[in-house]
């Protein structure tokens, strides 16, 4: 009952305001386990850019590096850089959770070229 009362009391959005939302198809090139933070990892990703961006992202918990390096998946690349641990995140990685806090990276089912618009 409570989620049904949430989902009743979130704003919905126009087609418009979600059409603002730029999602790319990003490759993981490396991440690396951040020092003194439990829950971050820094990630360098490529969107077919001339250089890769950094994303971090709190999913620690459930991905390992090794679990990450290589794989393809979907990216907000619009978002407003935010400074974290005196570094900018430049997009965000877009994953599912659970009530019992499982969470899982939306990867891709296809092969699809970095950069590839998501809609």
């Amino acid at each position: 009952m409570i989620a049904f009362l949430i989902k009743l009391a979130m704003d919905q959005i126009k087609y418009d305001d979600f059409a603002k939302i730029e999602f790319l198809v990003g490759k993981i090139k490396e991440v690396i386990e951040v020092e003194g933070s439990e829950k971050l990892l820094r990630l360098q990703v490529d969107f077919g850019e001339e250089s890769c961006r950094t994303v971090f992202s709190g999913i620690k918990k459930w991905y390992s590096p090794a679990d990450l390096i290589g794989k393809k998946t979907v990216f907000v690349t619009n978002i407003k850089p935010r400074k974290i641990m005196g570094e900018e995140s430049q997009a965000m990685i877009l994953g599912a959770e659970d009530e019992e806090e499982n969470m899982s990276i939306l990867f891709l089912d296809k092969d699809l070229p970095v950069g590839s618009k998501v809609f």
